[in-house]
């Protein structure tokens, strides 16, 4: 069995195990981006295993939330799938891109309503998240809502629109 100090810095960050990975990152060697053989950095791995502190950590050290694998998957994407919504906002904090796809046109809102993650599809949509982005199988947020039988996240959805019609007509004309 290997042992912790040579784990690879992307187990070290999908484990969370910060003082390791901090060790791994002082050596240098430009680790703090470099990505794996599927092209997860240490970044998009803790995202996706909701380690919060490691997540911290990796962009308090520069780590680029930008960067997509080959397959063009997002720390925000599979944080938003496994519905790890303070690291959503954490990324979010970072200007990534909200409406970025992956290889079968999934993107981090549809990720978040297909896991029914109510509260990273509040903060997703707070943000702007586009409702309208079809994923290859022809789904929009709410339709896959509605066919999954989701209400509350359908329910948020619906709200958001409402919200935004209102804001677009303005206040009603008092005649």
């Amino acid at each position: 069995m290997r042992s912790r100090l040579c784990q690879p810095p992307w187990i070290l960050a999908a484990q969370g195990e910060l003082s390791q990975l901090k060790d791994h990152l002082r050596k240098g060697d430009n680790l703090i981006n470099k990505p794996d053989e599927r092209g997860f950095t240490p970044l998009i791995w803790a995202s996706a295993f909701g380690e919060i502190e490691t997540v911290r950590f990796l962009l308090d050290w520069g780590a680029d939330p930008h960067i997509l694998a080959k397959e063009r998957e997002s720390a925000l994407s599979l944080a938003s799938m496994g519905g790890y919504t303070d690291i959503v906002r954490l990324l979010l904090e970072q200007d990534v891109d909200i409406n970025t796809y992956d290889w079968n046109g999934g993107t981090p809102l549809l990720y978040a309503v297909r896991g029914n993650h109510v509260k990273c599809v509040e903060a997703l949509l707070a943000r702007g998240a586009d409702l309208t982005t079809e994923a290859d199988s022809g789904y929009t947020p709410m339709d896959l809502a509605v066919a999954l039988g989701y209400r509350k996240v359908q329910q948020v959805m619906e709200t958001h629109i409402l919200k935004l019609f209102q804001s677009t007509l303005g206040p009603a004309d008092p005649e």
